[in-house]
């Protein structure tokens, strides 16, 4: 028997992870919104409650509608969907909230339909969400979200998603300073060009990251979580982020870098000990500043979106 309704979590992301700028993400198991789709007889979808953000609820103005049409329109069914979305990851946050909406719909739909369409076909969809949200239909959150741990977007044109093993210890710690950095507006400062000899280094460092990945090696890891590109000057739009950064390698991260488009910042910690200790260390700096914060800690998410 079919089902024709099913409630699932849409895990956070971290998107970039310092050098893998729009190709690597994560997964998050601690944060993440959740949703509630179901087979309705009108064609189309409907998007019927939207509690704890102020979001738009129009389909063509929603990433879960727009994603949720666009596998309609790949699909030969007859009927369409109504979701209801109750959002525990804040817009702006830069730790993938539009990403969660939009590949926790198409995941649901997919469900519902008995999975006629593939964890990649569903990144295709799930990406028209990332379109409406930020102006570029990247991959790097909802490729995590949809797959579970970490993710390479090898390639875009065809997209090909490679997933990468993380190791068991590896924990991420996220603050998220009370302000709000818009990804589209993140996106109009970058350089459209770089040196050679920087993106040297930055393919060295991603190379290195993957590498540490597979070989569960905490300190190539680290080493490795260093951004030429981006960092540098997406940075200057986060208040504390040079203090932060500083504080958690005193307090054992393995590195640190900008989640997303900020104004989220991540560390990756070997062990939860530790990664609570990095949530101290990041506090301090807020607290000190005067910025209201939430803090996030929690293993990788190796799922991906699931039924609740």
């Amino acid at each position: 028997m079919t089902k024709e309704e099913i409630k699932v979590f849409c895990p956070a992301t971290i998107a970039n992870i310092s050098c893998g700028f729009d190709v690597l993400g994560v997964a998050l198991d601690s944060v993440g919104d959740e949703m509630i789709v179901r087979k309705v007889s009108e064609k189309g979808v409907r998007i019927t409650k939207l509690e704890g953000q102020d979001l738009p609820m129009e389909t063509l103005k929603n990433v879960a509608g727009v994603a949720g049409i666009e596998l309609l329109a790949n699909s030969d069914y007859e009927g369409g969907f109504e979701i209801e979305i109750y959002k525990k990851i804040k817009a702006g946050s830069g730790i993938g909230s539009s990403a969660a909406s939009s590949a926790g719909a198409v995941w649901a739909m997919n469900e519902l339909l008995e999975k006629p369409f593939s964890q990649l076909q569903l990144v295709k969809f799930a990406m028209e969400g990332e379109r409406l949200a930020s102006g570029v239909a990247h991959a790097d959150n909802v490729a995590p979200a949809l797959f579970g741990g970490f993710t390479l977007v090898r390639s875009y044109d065809p997209l090909d998603i490679v997933t990468i093993p993380a190791p068991i210890a590896l924990y991420a710690t996220v603050i998220h300073p009370q302000i709000e950095v818009k990804t589209s507006d993140s996106r109009k400062i970058l350089k459209t060009s770089i040196t050679m000899e920087t993106g040297i280094k930055q393919w060295g460092n991603l190379g290195g990251l993957i590498a540490g990945l597979f070989k569960e090696d905490y300190e190539l890891i680290g080493r490795s979580l260093v951004d030429h590109i981006v960092e540098p000057i997406r940075s200057i739009l986060i208040p504390g982020f040079d203090e932060v950064k500083k504080a958690v390698v005193q307090a054992g991260a393995l590195g640190s870098g900008i989640s997303g488009s900020g104004p989220s910042i991540f560390a990756l910690s070997e062990g939860a000990s530790t990664a609570q200790n990095v949530a101290v260390a990041m506090r301090g700096v807020y607290e000190n500043i005067g910025i209201d914060y939430e803090v996030h800690v929690s293993k990788v998410n190796v799922d991906g979106v699931r039924e609740l």
